[in-house]
């Protein structure tokens, strides 16, 4: 298992995450922006405690819990672009807490995400995160679920975030989201 100490891991401040996303896509997940953890091992939600993964499985989309602490293995990858899954964030650079970021920095990263979106042609996008949804797309009074408009021409979904410091979420609320957004997308 991979340790880093703080000041290693403030070093991916500002750093890139390669986006996971396979030949099709049919499901793109986008998370707020990348944590320092899963810069250090370029693999999304990977800082232990973090839901995604566990909620992935729970939901039936993933036959077994993929652990992503240490970066995703071949396998893992293998099977995420089999399934039609992508993974990318609509702020592409990484901080310790996602409320590091700006409305700017949302914006921007809003408008990159349509371009994106337009290139890979997902049947669903979902969107990791209320808040960073308005505000990414500056839609104030949206609300969790499939959204009446569409994101470069795909089914657009917001869904909870996985993250530990959403409290108002547990394990089984998230894996029932995401498995919606599956169906969505099959």
């Amino acid at each position: 298992m991979a340790r880093f100490t703080r000041a290693e891991l403030e070093a991916f401040n500002g750093a890139l995450v390669d986006d996971l996303v396979g030949g099709r896509v049919r499901l793109l997940f986008v998370g707020i922006n990348p944590g320092l953890w899963t810069a250090a091992v370029n693999a999304h939600f990977a800082r232990r405690g973090n839901r995604f993964w566990p909620a992935l499985h729970l939901a039936g989309i993933t036959p077994y819990e993929i652990d992503a602490s240490d970066g995703m293995q071949p396998a893992d990858l293998a099977l995420m672009h089999s399934l039609g899954i992508g993974i990318t964030n609509i702020v592409p650079t990484a901080s310790a807490r996602a409320d590091e970021l700006t409305r700017d920095d949302l914006r921007a990263g809003g408008a990159a995400l349509e371009v994106k979106v337009l290139a890979l042609q997902p049947k669903v996008v979902a969107v990791l995160g209320l808040t960073a949804y308005r505000h990414a797309f500056a839609r104030p009074k949206a609300v969790a679920g499939r959204q009446p408009e569409q994101l470069g021409g795909a089914e657009l979904w917001v869904l909870p975030n996985p993250s530990g410091l959403n409290a108002h979420e547990n394990i089984d609320s998230l894996a029932a989201a995401y498995r919606a957004a599956w169906l969505a997308a099959n």
